[in-house]
């Protein structure tokens, strides 16, 4: 209760009278206000001082603030962000809760409602707090510090207090199993089995005697018993790597299992009992599988008590040196030879390549680097494989737009080519408005079809008011 009392807000709005009202308000319930009437102003208030909630505007002269909470989110011991704006945007509402703000309120609000809302969010960042300082998650090996994966940690750290099944997904190599391992072993499971099941190399015509077991004689070439992957785990974590892949046929039998924790052996007559908790991982799109009648929507349910979404290492580029460093370490220490220096341009060239394969590619070039340059003591960018260099490179070339001239480089607008800039939205928005025809605005085929995040697809959408 003490840290409610001692409760500071945030409001930042362009509106005087809006500020002078909100401050009242907040005021009158104990707490300290403090106002920023610009976005900039408010982000830098932000990460100079430590605040409980944000009251943010959306529309600012300097930028829009629903596009500026991760910012918020990102700073230590993050604030609660509640969104107040004027507009009735449907899309913009759930962009800002997607973004992780704890409420969307159009303005006028009551001021019974706005006080309620404060007061529910003080509640929820107090309890928040003291459950972080109780909850430990040991990760050793799962690396970085930015905003999207401390999320993840923290949210990992969660999930691991409870017994409930778990999806986890993302990307291909955004490092799923490692998660899914750190989770059974900061549980209540962890001194049980942690059993990996990959269902995209099983065979239908097998998969039930390795998830079950088989009696000696339950099958041509069964020559003696054998305990099934779900008996393993008994006491502990079944591992479902690529749960996409698990056939249509054995979804029927495995939502059963799951229900009842019984399971009957290939061959046998007597079920057999195992206490197993389900973590689950996939790069696909299991909800999009369900309407298609290719994944079970009630297996579906019942594997996702929680979700855990990972990050794509695109979006949290920070923390490639980290990761690169480690890796190089203990690649170094595998093979034996000294310990490496990453040149600047290595570094650089690391942080601006997309690595489609996350992680996993990350860990595996810096693997290739490590062996190429295995009797030199410093990697440069010339160690790293040419299809990432050719790609970089590529990228960082601008085409010489024609007639125009050479930029004067003591201006501080030296290299903002407000032509090109705007050649490249005219073509994006042509793309989108296309795509956007051709798919009849389907979102989910708009997202798959782009690359680009759901957060990311709305806001160009509005940009281009594409409807």
């Amino acid at each position: 209760m003490t840290q409610i009392q001692t409760a500071r807000i945030l409001v930042v709005d362009d509106d005087p009278g809006v500020i002078h009202s909100m401050i009242r308000l907040i005021q009158d319930l104990g707490f300290h206000a403090d106002s920023a009437a610009t976005l900039t102003g408010g982000l830098r208030r932000v990460k100079n001082k430590k605040y409980d909630i944000v009251l943010l505007d959306v529309n600012f002269p300097d930028g829009n603030g629903i596009d500026r909470i991760d910012e918020i989110l990102a700073v230590s011991d993050p604030p609660q962000v509640i969104i107040m704006t004027a507009y009735s945007d449907p899309d913009g509402a759930q962009l800002a809760i997607e973004s992780g703000a704890w409420d969307y309120i159009q303005k006028p609000a009551s001021s019974k409602d706005l006080r309620l809302q404060i007061l529910r969010a003080l509640q929820y960042q107090a309890q928040k707090r003291i459950s972080m300082r109780q909850v430990r998650f040991e990760s050793p090996n799962i690396i970085g510090s930015s905003q999207p994966i401390r999320q993840c940690l923290h949210e990992a750290a969660r999930i691991a207090a409870s017994d409930a099944n778990v999806l986890i997904t993302g990307e291909t190599g955004t490092g799923k199993e490692l998660f899914a391992k750190a989770i059974h072993e900061n549980s209540t499971r962890r001194n049980g089995n942690f059993i990996v099941v990959d269902c995209s190399i099983l065979t239908e015509n097998f998969i039930e005697s390795v998830l079950f077991g088989h009696e000696k004689g339950g099958f041509t070439g069964a020559d003696k018993k054998r305990n099934g992957l779900v008996k393993l785990a008994n006491g502990g974590t079944l591992f479902l790597d690529e749960v996409g892949e698990l056939p249509e046929s054995m979804q029927t039998s495995f939502l059963r299992v799951l229900q009842e924790k019984k399971f009957r052996p290939v061959g046998s007559e007597a079920e057999i009992y195992s206490d197993f908790r389900v973590i689950s991982a996939t790069n696909k799109d299991l909800e999009l599988m369900a309407d298609q009648n290719r994944f079970r929507t009630d297996l579906l349910y019942r594997l996702k008590s929680f979700t855990l979404e990972l990050p794509a290492l695109r979006v949290r580029k920070e923390d490639i040196p980290a990761i690169g460093m480690s890796q190089m370490r203990r690649c170094c220490s595998q093979n034996r030879i000294e310990i490496k220096e990453m040149s600047l341009d290595f570094l650089d060239m690391l942080q601006k390549y997309d690595w489609p394969g996350n992680v996993r590619e990350l860990n595996n070039t810096i693997e290739s680097c490590v062996a190429s340059a295995r009797f030199e003591h410093k990697l440069f960018a010339v160690h790293l494989p040419r299809r990432i260099r050719t790609k970089v490179t590529r990228a960082s070339v601008k085409k010489k737009e024609p007639r125009q001239p050479y930029p004067d480089v003591t201006s501080p607008d030296a290299f903002h080519d407000l032509t090109h800039k705007q050649i490249m939205e005219k073509t994006e928005h042509a793309y989108l408005k296309s795509l956007y025809a051709q798919t009849g605005g389907d979102i989910k085929q708009l997202i798959k079809s782009t690359g680009i995040s759901r957060a990311v697809l709305y806001r160009k959408l509005k940009k281009y008011d594409i409807k």
